[in-house]
């Protein structure tokens, strides 16, 4: 067992910002050699930045070798406040898998500010294991999430626009369905009255906005395999019902070509670097609590035709973006998973055994146990998919000798792989060893022989072929959300709302049933009930409302009292964000 620890006192470290701006990053051009990027396929951002011309990239070209790499997942335990800090393994892991000498990319979310400036923080990793420019990717970017709500709030000023100018497809403004969207935390605009001050300003009627993460046209970026594939997804967007209560699409207004010119630079991947590094690709943004939580699809095949070993993650814990990554985005994209990684820490497992935050500095091998059926649920869900994990115990310095031999025990006991890693203090020499597990577990050629492992992967691609998905989307809607809530979560009953009812005739009505299904559920607990920890069973899920999203290609699941439009804390981190006359950030994380 290692005796060092991945995090120690705030006091005697420098914070992630500040890591991040001491490192010299290397030109884009040079990470894009790196990842085998063709020039002519490079559209760069400045001079650390770039977008990926996709189509470029696939064209003939004799220096651009396709490859069919392997995929890794990494998800983790459900959240905590104390924090398990799944990014910055999986970076932290990428950078040690590259050193190992094996052709590796990391493809992530792109964060929202919503949680840059609310609680949750950014998701570019932590400390050593970073993703860099982390200020840019915490903030702008590229510009992906504005143009997601630039073509979002588009379409709702075409709906009421129709409606004021005559309304020849019979809308009914009381069942107008879209809602607009912005990239803040901002909860007095969830419910909002529109077309106030008279004819001359349009029809008044109940409104909204959500998170531009939770957003249907966040979902069909992250979904499509191109452009034309996104043009025919947003056609089918319902916004609403007609007074017939027929669906009205984007398709009947006219809107796909505009939205789509909105978005067409927003779908090319964005590439940065890992302060090892390592590629990485940058794109989509969807939360996994209240939309499917992973990466750009595109992203993942990109990477998957340049390297030969791909990380990426599925948000929160194995309840919701784990489940939605098997179940929505690799039935999508075909997708295979040749290993899984749970990340975990001892300080949220001791919270999930009752231990209050403000105390889980404090040894406590007694709570650890009991914290323990939480981690063990999430290995027991990832298995169902036909993987067996890799759990990441991402060390603390207040984690006690006896706690980690805790874990090892409890390791042993059911038959769990156990790696303790130290990425935030090390970086990728941290995750050492959790490299050499993981490429165990994936059946990948040992380190030190790129040429090797190159020919290993090509040979032994699929050679896991067990991954699959949880449920037949044909047997319905309901069946699914039982299907889901018993397997996945632990629940006894489904219980659908009378409006959720309503939305179940109406999805049968138009032959939506037999779509997959993204529930929308509180990611701190297995429950519908935030405050509910551990591995709660014979519960029941709350289901208040079923959403078609037909773009995407689902049926979106709002359970409980979940929010699509979060708000700030009481003290919001944007409060500690500065910038100095020379531009400079501080304060960010």
């Amino acid at each position: 067992m290692t005796t060092s620890v991945a995090h120690t006192s705030a006091d005697t470290q420098p914070s992630d910002v500040e890591i991040a701006q001491a490192h010299t990053l290397e030109p884009i051009t040079e990470i894009a050699r790196r990842a085998g990027i063709p020039d002519h396929a490079l559209i760069p951002y400045g001079r650390t930045k770039a977008k990926i011309d996709v189509p470029a990239l696939t064209q003939e070209d004799a220096d651009f070798v396709q490859k069919n790499g392997r995929l890794i997942l990494v998800t983790a335990m459900s959240p905590t406040p104390a924090g398990e800090g799944k990014s910055t393994v999986l970076i932290g892991l990428a950078d040690a898998i590259r050193t190992a000498g094996h052709n590796t990319m990391v493809t992530l979310r792109e964060p929202s500010q919503g949680p840059v400036m609310g609680i949750k923080g950014g998701a570019a990793g932590g400390g050593y294991a970073q993703v860099v420019p982390m200020e840019d990717i915490n903030l702008h970017f590229t510009g992906d999430l504005h143009a997601i709500a630039a073509a979002t709030n588009t379409l709702a000023a075409m709906i009421d626009n129709h409606i004021h100018h005559g309304n020849s497809l019979d809308i009914d403004p009381r069942r107008v369905t879209w809602r607009r969207c912005l990239d803040v935390n901002d909860r007095s605009l969830r419910n909002i009255v529109t077309g106030l001050g008279g004819p001359a300003h349009g029809t008044p009627r109940e409104a909204g906005f959500d998170i531009t993460a939770a957003s249907e046209i966040m979902a069909i970026l992250c979904l499509a395999t191109d452009l034309g594939d996104l043009k025919r997804r947003i056609g089918r967007i319902v916004v609403g019902q007609n007074r017939q209560q027929q669906p009205v699409t984007a398709d009947d207004l006219g809107a796909a070509g505009a939205l789509t010119a909105l978005l067409r630079d927003a779908i090319n991947p964005n590439l940065v670097q890992t302060l090892g590094g390592t590629p990485a690709l940058v794109h989509g943004g969807p939360f996994a609590n209240i939309a499917h939580g992973c990466n750009s699809l595109i992203a993942t095949r990109t990477a998957l035709s340049l390297a030969d070993v791909v990380l990426t993650e599925a948000g929160f814990g194995s309840d919701l973006g784990a489940e939605k990554f098997f179940d929505i985005k690799t039935r999508a994209g075909h997708l295979d998973v040749a290993a899984a990684v749970i990340v975990a820490t001892i300080r949220s497992l001791k919270y999930n055994g009752g231990v209050p935050r403000t105390e889980l500095s404090s040894s406590n091998p007694e709570a650890l146990r009991q914290g323990l059926v939480n981690l063990e649920r999430h290995t027991t869900n990832i298995r169902k998919f036909g993987v067996d994990p890799v759990v990441a115990l991402n060390l603390f310095s207040s984690d006690s000798a006896e706690e980690r031999e805790a874990m090892q025990a409890w390791a042993e006991e059911h038959g769990v792989r156990v790696v303790e890693t130290q990425v935030w203090a090390h970086g990728g020499a941290g995750a050492a060893e959790l490299a050499e597990a993981v490429l165990d577990t994936a059946g990948i050629a040992g380190a030190g022989n790129a040429v090797a492992a190159e020919s290993q992967v090509a040979q032994t691609h699929n050679a896991n072929g067990s991954a699959h998905v949880l449920y037949d989307p044909s047997e319905g809607t309901e069946a699914t959300l039982n299907t889901i809530a018993r397997d996945i979560y632990g629940a006894e009953h489904v219980e659908l709302s009378p409006q959720a009812r309503k939305d179940l005739a109406f999805l049968e009505a138009n032959g939506w049933d037999k779509l997959p299904v993204c529930v929308s559920k509180t990611q701190y607990s297995f429950s519908d009930d935030q405050t509910t920890l551990g591995a709660p069973e014979g519960h029941t899920l709350h289901v208040r409302q079923l959403v078609p999203r037909i773009g995407a290609g689902f049926v979106v699941a709002l359970t409980g009292n979940v929010m699509t439009l979060p708000g700030l804390p009481k003290k919001p981190a944007a409060e500690g964000i500065d910038v100095d006359e020379n531009g400079v950030v501080s304060g960010l994380f």
